[in-house]
């Protein structure tokens, strides 16, 4: 995602307390841990793999490590952060159940957000016989670095089976909410997830 403010920021930090200690795996050039510092006063830290990205993040004076999240999050105590967020990462992860059960050992929360396979203008492209190319999905079939695409019914299943907590869920389409079938009309989900 580019550097500027996107839609999902104003819901994440509702779901983030005042003066919280934020993890951001995945966090690309900083900008929701900017946003989070500036509005919400948070202790930010972030996890990046990308070099470019960790290093304009480091200059940004954001604190950030650099290691890949698929080898786990075991360099950090359990219950070492009030929030862990996985903002439109997921779907780029190999190993997504592992991913979520340490975002939640290691925060007291975690904040997963993704974009909808299932989204209604997603579906009519693969009728097309095309694989999807949107706004919340914008790459190529070829070049694209998600491998675990999903629908909003597929994470709720997951969380099911994987005895996970759903605190909130938050469905959006342009950056409004969507209460009529989520499924078919939510192009980006949003999850607050706690340990059952």
């Amino acid at each position: 995602m580019s550097a500027q403010f996107r839609q999902d920021f104003a819901a994440i930090a509702n779901w983030i307390p005042f003066g919280a200690k934020v993890l951001d795996l995945g966090c690309e050039d900083g900008s929701l841990l900017k946003f989070l510092e500036g509005s919400l006063e948070v202790k930010g830290y972030g996890i990046e793999k990308d070099d470019a990205h960790w290093l304009n993040t480091l200059k940004q004076g954001i604190n950030v490590i650099q290691m890949d999240l698929e080898s786990g999050l075991s360099g950090f105590e359990s219950q070492s952060f009030d929030v862990v967020v996985l903002s439109q990462t997921l779907q780029a992860m190999r190993n997504t159940e592992k991913i979520v059960h340490e975002m939640l050992r290691v925060g007291k929360e975690a904040i997963v957000t993704f974009p909808n396979f299932g989204y209604w203008r997603h579906r009519i492209q693969l009728i097309q016989g095309q694989m999807p190319v949107s706004k919340s999905l914008p790459y190529e079939w070829y070049n694209t670095p998600n491998i675990h695409l999903c629908t909003i019914k597929d994470f709720d299943d997951f969380c099911a089976k994987n005895k996970i907590g759903i605190k909130e869920r938050l469905i959006l389409t342009h950056g409004k909410p969507i209460h009529v079938m989520p499924n078919l009309m939510g192009a980006l989900a949003m999850y607050r997830l706690v340990s059952k």
